[in-house]
Order: structure tokens, then C-alpha cells, then sequence
């Protein structure tokens, strides 16, 4: 898989961002809260784990929320991880929110 094959949409009806993958999909669920992103969940089927599709999911939806001025708040542990590879995107997350 190459970096040409990956098309990411908003699917906005399943509240995610996604990519399809033969008979499959890698996506970033969200809901919106306040204003703000909430994204809740990755999933990347196995047979693509380890190919960097959940990176670039997550990279277009901290884009996303950049070009619209909202802020994001995780409550996905692999979004967690991929914040402290990609430390450019922190100032994005809202820090001060109660779950």
C-alpha cells in the first residue's frame, strides 16, 4: 500500500473519518462536544496495522479541526500515543475539560 491509495473522507452520518480499505475501513470515530472534537476511537483492520493509515487519520483530523478553529479532545488511547510523535499538534487539545 502506498501513500497515493490512502483517500481519507469525513463521513459525517458515521460521525468518522475514514478510509476504505478493499472490503473494509481504518477510521477515527468523533462526536462533536461544545464546539470542540472529541475523538473516540481508532480502528485499522489487522491485515493493514503497521502501514501508518491510523497516523494519517489522525493527522487529518487534527487538520481538520485546525482549518475550522476548534479544539480536540482525546479520549482515544492511540491518539494519546500519536500526540507525543507529533508534539506540533498539542496546542490543538483542549486541556481543560471534564469527562
Amino acid at each position: 500500500m502506498n501513500d497515493t491509495s490512502i483517500h481519507i473522507t469525513d463521513n459525517i452520518n458515521e460521525q468518522r473519518f475514514e478510509t476504505p480499505l478493499d472490503n473494509d475501513f481504518a477510521f477515527i470515530s468523533y462526536r462533536w462536544e461544545s464546539g470542540n472534537l472529541s475523538l473516540m476511537h481508532t480502528e485499522v483492520p489487522e491485515a493493514y496495522e503497521g502501514k501508518g493509515i491510523a497516523s494519517k487519520l489522525a493527522q487529518f483530523a487534527f487538520e481538520t479541526a485546525k482549518r475550522q478553529q476548534r479544539k480536540i479532545l482525546v479520549f482515544c488511547p492511540y491518539i494519546t500515543t500519536w500526540l507525543k510523535r507529533h508534539p506540533e499538534y498539542n496546542e490543538l487539545v483542549q486541556k481543560d475539560y471534564n469527562i
